[in-house]
């Protein structure tokens, strides 16, 4: 099922550019998962996507932890407190960026943006956990041994989603200014 621009209406296209918006139109944040893990496949296609996302003089400063351990996701998710969802999901994915450069938060939001249309494509349930202020960047440097070099952005859990869940309509024409406030 592919969702239009307002999100309501189900229909299947194989034209590419099409294809791309709908995708990008359904994507959920979904926290609800089954117990199946994520195949190895499709954990490499979700990072090759994140990595395929556009950095500041190509500099790609990021870094990405990839999270299975059934131990690991709960003391992520006992930490974190926004992120209870991991206690459930089969994987997740840390994105850090390296703070030797100026522009990694920038880079490493694209990357996870990457990441979750990915998702949504592969058929996945992903939703985006923020990881950067000092008391949540410290539970996920303390629990994945980040190195202090490097800045945390956010955990993104990730899984087979249990229920269905809709794409919200975020279309507001009031925020767009053309030429000029």
């Amino acid at each position: 099922m592919i969702a239009t621009n307002s999100c309501t209406a189900q229909q299947k296209t194989t034209d590419p550019a099409q294809v791309v918006l709908d995708n990008i139109a359904s994507r959920k944040s979904v926290r609800s998962y089954t117990s199946e893990p994520v195949p190895d496949e499709m954990v490499e296609k979700l990072l090759r996507a994140a990595m395929a996302a556009p950095s500041a003089k190509n500099t790609q400063p990021w870094e990405f932890v990839v999270v299975r351990d059934r131990a690991t996701l709960d003391a992520l998710g006992e930490g974190l407190t926004y992120a209870k969802m991991l206690k459930q999901a089969t994987l997740a994915v840390a994105v850090c960026g390296d703070l030797a450069f100026e522009r990694w938060v920038h880079d490493a939001s694209a990357a996870t943006e990457n990441l979750l249309l990915a998702a949504e494509a592969l058929g996945l349930g992903a939703v985006w956990t923020a990881a950067d202020d000092p008391v949540r960047s410290s539970v996920v440097r303390d629990v994945l041994g980040v190195p202090d070099n490097m800045g945390t952005l956010c955990v993104i859990a990730i899984g087979f989603p249990s229920r269905e869940e809709k794409p919200k309509d975020k279309w507001k024409p009031e925020k767009i200014h053309y030429e000029k406030w």
